[in-house]
This record gives C-alpha cells, structure tokens and sequence, in this order.
C-alpha cells in the first residue's frame, strides 16, 4: 500500500514579468497567465499563436522533401487507371490514416483499395510475407505505405523486384539498417524537414500527402479535385494524431485544434456510430479519443485484425445500421481487450512484487509464455507507471521467440540503453519512450540482467520518485468558473500541453474519505465556501493522514444525469507543509 505521497512536488519556474504582458494582453487571470508562461517557453509572440491556432499557420506540405515526387507518382498512376494499394497500420495512427487515403484517393478517381497487416500473424509494418499476401490479394502497380514502411528495406527491393512501385509515408525513426530505396517517402524523422512538421504522427504526414495531392490535382485542372478539400477529413486526423500521443504543440496543435471541431459535427458514419454507442454526451474532446474513441479503434487491431475498425471508417451514409453494428463490435472488442489486459497485468505484478527491491531493480524484465502479443504494450506502460522504471513485458511464443514491448520513464531514453544489450536481442527498434523487441527465450535471462545493469548506471543516483509539476497554487476561493473557462483557453489538452495540475494549501476534508466504487478515492473539501468534491481514481488503497492537507488536483466539468458541476481530480495529497517548502 502507498504511503501518503510517494511523488516529488515541483512548483513550475515562470518569468514573473511574462506572466504580467500575459495577464495584460490576454486577460487571463494570475494563476492561468503564469501556467502558461511557466510551461510553454516561448515568447509573447509564440503564445499568441499558440492560443490562436490558424490553419493558415501550416506548413506548406511542398516543403516537405520527397512530396512533389510522392504527388506526381500518385498521380501519374491515378491517370494510368493503375491498382493502387494502401498500405497501412493496425493501430489507431495508421487505421485513420489509411481511411484518410482510401477516401482522398478515391475521391480523385483512383483504383484503390487498402490492405491492414495482421498484428500477430504479419507483425508491424510492410514484410517480404505481408507484400506477397497483398499482392496476391490486390495485383497492384503502386504501393503507398502509411504509418510504416521507412525501414521495410527487403520488402521494398521485392516490390521492385516485381515491378511494383513503393511510396512511403511515415513518421518514424530509421532503423538501424538503413532506409527503404522507395520510389519516394514523405517522412519528417528524416531530416531536412521544418521542425514543426517533426513531430506529426502517420495521419498527419498522410495528411500532408493529400493536402499537396490535391492541390496538384487542382492545379492540373483536374475536375474530380476542384470541389475537392482536404480539411474535410480533419477529424480522422484529429482522432489519430490525439490517439497516438504525439506532441500537441505547434503543427498538431493546429490540426487537433480544428479537427475537434469537425468532430463535433462530423458527417462520418463511422465516427458518429463510435461517440452513440460509447454514450459520449456534451463536447467531443482529447479526452474522449484519448480514453474512450481510440482505444475502440484499437481494440480490433490488438487483438488481431484491425479491418472491422476500417470498414467502420469507410462506412458510407447510407450504412447508418452496419456502422452500428460495426461500432458494438469494437465496442465488445475493447472489452475482451481490457479484460486480458488485467489479467496480464495482475500476473506480471505478481511476478514482480516477489523479489522487487527498489535499490536494486532499475529496469524491468518480465515475461511469460501465452501473453497476449497485442496487448503487452499497455501493460509495460502501466506497469513503468506503478513502479515508475523503464519496463520490458515479454510474451514467449512457441516457435522460441520472446517478442516484447518496452517503455520508459521521462528523461530516460529507452533506446539507447536497448543498444547497450543489442548482442543479446534478435532485433529491436523504437525512440526514447517506446520500444519493441524479439529475444531468444534461452537469452531473455541474460538480457533481464544485462538490462537491468546499464538502467542501473543512469538511474541509480536519481530521484527516482515521479516528479508532479504543479502549474500554479491557487486560493481555494479562485475555483470556480472562471479559473475553468480561463483554462480551457489552452486546450486542446495532450501530451506536451496536459490540463494545468493547480495546488492548494492547508485545506481540510469535512468529512472522513471514503471509497467510490472499487478503486477510488473520494473527498469533500470546503473551498471558498463552496462544499467541492474531490475524487482520486486508482486512488482506494492510499491512506489519507489525519489534519490539513495540500492537494494538486484538475480542475473539471463533471456531467451527472441532467446536472454540470465542477470536480476536483486528485492528482496527488500530502500532509499540509508551509508555504516554500524544499519540495515545492
């Protein structure tokens, strides 16, 4: 059982001079101006941009290296009457990608159609196996590749092999081994790209594509493109921008930012049918992809076939019933999903809780035999959180090969420390916080060690407790409307701009805690006044210590049957310690 706070409290720095321009100029209140000056980094300037994201503010998608070569090949097939396949990915990224490019494509006259790997069967990305399936399946003479591809080296020179060209549109980093030899790729994690544009994930550099598509095509006079825009499609790509936890800053916050609100009234079939059958009420927001629309999404994918969630995508108006249908299906899907989630998760806690020591165990290596491939990535991320270390969850299969997923912990980057065990892993691949890899289950022994070791070199002397960045202490008399409707100026919320963490001192509950369901927490505080309620999700098993408190909450509108109120979301509690405190 936790302690009263196991969390290191930071008060974020800010420029007391831009936090006066910012309360000034933009008429916020003390506590939201310093919020963002303490967290965005930029200048006055910057910030206005920032809180006024323009579509006219994007990057124009010809200065992307490798695009006007992507849009004259794309089209010079489509004039051809070419078979044009798209390929793509089974998550959430590179299913709204795909469905993007299906519709663009098909819009502008081409013989498309799409093709989804099978997570367990194909693996990610475009393999020498997978291109023959689908080649067999759609006999195409182009091959754009979404969210994968850039470092599918074999698969590409087969393709070539075959006579088959290959367009590759990707946002991630290279391997090791090279690039694919495409006959063009559009990726920004290659270099040469505006930094802006770096960060998209795979729906946003197919949206790139298609934006300067269509243009070309307008350019050229050609008619299917004249009526043709493609910020219509901007809610696809909000849901698979927010869905893959890209930054939400600069180029995504603008598409965020404007494909909320064609969410909101959205004409797609598909995405209608999720938000019905999800029972999401009131304002569509990165909350709603984040917890409840993608993990729909993703739910086929993961546990094998990510078609179901295509097909719902591409549904057209008249499938108002199929989409329905399609919806409850993932519906069910996230369900079983969850399900054997918990369940790995309670066995590989299990595990580790037998022989942790927190001075010794530094990096995580868990596996066992019959762990579901699809799922293991949630719970390395679940588990890097409870014990708050970089985590390897291995699933061993019987052909020999353990394939694991691997996350990290801020400011460790994970990648770097797999190379240092590279002699012991079949392969592996991935950036700072995420990783995959496959391991020989006689090595994974050696390699749990090996791991360990060099985790142990960075981390050893740290802090190793989760740091919690509060944006500003408030008095309890500054909750209210305006301090959320002040906030709510910088949504939409995400990773790189999370809702404010606001802190309030010396405040006491009326009332002793009690558990809400299963594993929450709830308080009742009296702040300025007013009697607010508090909840602390995941929270039912802390101890909260008699006396005042400090508390670092969210400040949210809660929705309960016809009634709208402000709650608090607990964030962390500790005992109430004087203003200026070393651990603020």
């Amino acid at each position: 059982m936790l302690g009263w706070s196991e969390k290191r409290w930071v008060t974020a720095p800010a420029d007391a001079d831009l936090v006066e321009e910012l309360a000034a100029k933009h008429r916020f209140s003390r506590p939201m101006a310093r919020t963002l000056a303490a967290r965005s980094g930029l200048d006055a300037g910057a910030i206005d941009k920032f809180l006024h994201p323009r579509l006219d503010d994007l990057t124009d998608p010809f200065a992307l290296p490798g695009m006007q070569a992507t849009v004259d090949l794309i089209l010079t097939h489509i004039e051809q009457g070419s078979h044009i396949l798209v390929y793509g990915d089974y998550d959430v990224d590179g299913v709204t990608a795909t469905a993007l490019m299906i519709q663009v494509l098909s819009r502008l006259g081409a013989l498309v159609m799409p093709f989804l790997p099978h997570r367990i069967e194909d693996g990610y990305g475009l393999g020498v196996d997978t291109l023959h399936r689908s080649i067999e399946l759609h006999h195409p003479r182009l091959i754009i590749t979404v969210d994968c591809g850039t470092s599918s080296i074999e698969a590409v020179r087969e393709a070539a092999r075959l006579g088959i060209e290959v367009i590759v549109t990707d946002h991630h980093e290279p391997a090791s081994e090279g690039i694919a030899e495409a006959q063009a790729i559009v990726n920004p994690k290659l270099g040469g790209y505006p930094e802006a544009v770096r960060m998209l994930a795979g729906v946003g550099v197919a949206f790139k594509v298609c934006c300067g598509l269509i243009a070309e095509a307008q350019k050229r006079g050609m008619e299917a493109a004249l009526d043709l825009d493609p910020n219509d499609f901007m809610d696809l790509v909000a849901v698979g921008t927010v869905a893959d936890i890209v930054p939400l800053l600069q180029e995504n916050r603008i598409l965020v930012y404007h494909g909320l609100a064609l969410l909101n009234r959205t004409q797609s079939v598909g995405l209608r049918a999720l938000i019905r059958n999800a029972r999401i009420t009131g304002t569509v927001d990165t909350y709603h992809i984040g917890f409840i629309i993608g993990p729909r999404i993703n739910a086929a994918g993961r546990l094998g076939n990510a078609e179901v969630a295509l097909e719902l995508m591409l549904t057209e108006p008249e499938q108002e019933e199929r989409a329905m249908f399609l919806a409850q299906q993932l519906d069910d899907a996230s369900r079983r999903r969850q399900e054997i989630e918990d369940k790995i998760v309670q066995e590989a806690c299990g595990d580790l809780d037998a022989h942790f020591d927190e001075n010794r165990d530094f990096g995580l290596v868990v596996a066992h035999r019959d762990w579901h491939a699809g799922v293991i990535g949630i719970v390395a991320s679940r588990i890097a959180n409870r014990y708050n270390r970089p985590v390897v969850v291995i699933g061993m299969d019987d052909d020999g090969v353990g394939r694991g997923s691997c996350r990290s912990v801020p400011g460790f980057d994970l990648l770097q420390h797999l190379e240092q065990c590279s002699p012991m892993l079949r392969r592996y691949g991935g950036h700072a916080m995420a990783a995959g890899l496959e391991v020989d289950h006689a090595r994974i022994d050696e390699f749990r060690e090996r791991f360990n070791e060099v985790c142990a070199v960075t981390l050893s002397q740290a802090d190793r407790r989760q740091k919690l960045q509060i944006d500003a202490w408030i008095a309890p008399e500054d909750i209210g409307d305006p301090l959320y409707h002040d906030q709510n100026r910088l949504h939409p919320f995400g990773h790189s701009n999370p809702r404010p963490i606001w802190g309030i001192r010396n405040v006491t509950p009326l009332f002793p805690a009690r558990l809400s369901g299963d594993k929450h927490l709830k308080i009742i505080f009296e702040l300025g006044g007013i009697r607010r309620e508090a909840i602390g999700f995941g929270m039912g098993d802390r101890q909260v210590p008699e006396g005042p408190l400090d508390i670092a909450f969210n400040l949210i509108l809660n929705r309960y049957r016809d009634r709208e109120y402000l709650q608090l979301h607990l964030q962390d509690f500790r005992p109430a310690q004087p203003k200026g405190a070393a651990a603020d």
